[in-house]
């Protein structure tokens, strides 16, 4: 059976809620997942499917929990050949061009590393949306299939 593994870089803890209702709704349909908020490299080269659930910190960055595997992502660059992957990106329009700079930066990444962007990353606007689990959760299960090769 396919694993999901779910990516959580958060600084005060949307993402990680909007991760949270998301692993839950999913294993409540019967999918396999795990929620990761310290990662590694292999966790992702391991993984039979992605999905990063990030907000966004300082200048469009990605948060603190995550900038270590990032970086190491970026060095060591395993292939993810094919692999299914999303991206769900918090972030606040009001910052302009840094607006989900963490979840693009992350996308960008996947798609370098030669991953399968299953779906367009979402972006949840802080400004728009006051409950951004519900927003990330309806867009997962609307795209869960793809991600676990249904």
């Amino acid at each position: 059976m396919t694993t999901l593994k779910i990516f959580v870089g958060t600084v005060y803890g949307n993402a990680q809620h909007a991760a949270e209702e998301v692993e839950k709704n999913l294993k409540d349909a019967g999918h396999e997942c795990e929620l990761l908020s310290d990662p590694d490299v292999s966790d992702f080269t391991d993984a039979d499917a992605i999905l990063v659930v990030t907000s966004t910190t300082g200048q469009g960055d990605v948060p603190p929990n995550l900038e270590f595997v990032y970086s190491d992502l970026k060095d060591e660059f395993p292939l993810l050949t094919d692999k299914p992957f999303a991206v769900a990106a918090l972030g606040d329009s009001s910052y302009g061009e840094t607006y989900c700079g963490g979840g693009r930066h992350f996308h960008e990444l996947l798609t370098e590393l030669q991953g399968n962007a299953v779906a367009d990353m979402l972006e949840v606007d802080a400004i728009e949306t006051l409950e951004p689990e519900k927003d990330v959760t309806d867009w997962v299960m609307g795209i869960k299939d793809k991600l676990y090769g249904v």
